[in-house]
């Protein structure tokens, strides 16, 4: 008897969660982000994405894929334009995914930086926060012209890394940061050896609370059984029938302001 009533109230909870998106309201939304990598699972959280009725918002760097290429390089811009046409966001990654590694002493804003990507990789430099706003823009540019879409006003430090005075110059420059809930590290970059797909998935449809940024990457070289095959969409269907429906950043109570502000179309 206990168990056909959580069966029902399920089922319940999904149907007002359904009900709700139809209607355009969000009782419980959470934030679905992803990071560029190297792409091998693109096309399969496309699909997925689509048969779910999901938007996303992604945050794009010029990262080394598995065919050779970069995730921002021409080839990729039939993937790219399909995403914008189907409703999801972009945001920038910086375009050489560089690392915030330090703040420097003085009175102008400098930080130690280290990108990961491009020419310049694992390289140590000191930069100007007029050179990393640079970097952001040009992901942001770059993606603009692959997907026809203007994307959103926000950036994402590779790794999270930051510091007030950081954030306070990028915004200055025009860039509002994002990161993600405790929560919302779903784990595809965690060694699978020790981290297991099931466990992850438990863990988010366990942990994961109304509002929570979520973030997930479009490929991890490191991760030897890839998290999204198993658990993407699980997790989303698992997350709708707890009453959960998916929202992009666009309409995230911290940052609709300030896109709204920066005439972002």
């Amino acid at each position: 008897m206990r168990a056909a009533r959580r069966l029902l109230a399920t089922a319940a909870l999904s149907g007002v969660a359904v009900l709700a998106q139809a209607q355009g309201t969000c009782a419980k939304p959470v934030y679905l982000t992803f990071d560029t990598g190297h792409m091998g699972v693109a096309s399969l959280v496309a699909e997925v994405l689509k048969r779910q009725d999901v938007k996303v918002t992604f945050f794009v760097a010029a990262e080394r894929t598995q065919t050779g290429g970069d995730s921002l390089d021409n080839s990729w811009k039939p993937w790219w334009a399909a995403r914008a046409a189907e409703g999801h966001e972009f945001a920038s990654h910086t375009y050489d995914h560089v690392y915030w590694r330090g703040d420097v002493k003085g009175v102008e804003p400098r930080f130690r930086v280290r990108p990961t990507a491009g020419g310049l990789a694992n390289r140590e430099f000191t930069w100007t926060a007029a050179q990393y706003c640079e970097n952001i823009t040009k992901a942001s540019e770059r993606i603009e012209y692959l997907s026809g879409k203007k994307p959103l006003p926000l950036f994402r430090a590779p790794g999270g890394k930051t510091s007030p005075r950081f954030l306070a110059e990028m915004k200055k420059c025009g860039y509002e940061h994002v990161g993600w809930a405790p929560a919302g590290f779903l784990g595809d970059e965690l060694p699978s050896e020790t981290h297991s797909n099931a466990a992850l998935l438990l863990q988010a449809l366990q942990n994961i609370r109304s509002g929570d940024i979520l973030l997930a990457h479009l490929g991890i070289w490191s991760r030897q059984d890839p998290w999204a095959p198993a658990v993407l969409e699980p997790l989303i269907t698992g997350l709708k029938q707890e009453g959960f429906c998916f929202q992009t950043l666009r309409q995230h109570p911290a940052y609709r302001d300030w896109i709204a502000a920066h005439a972002v179309n």
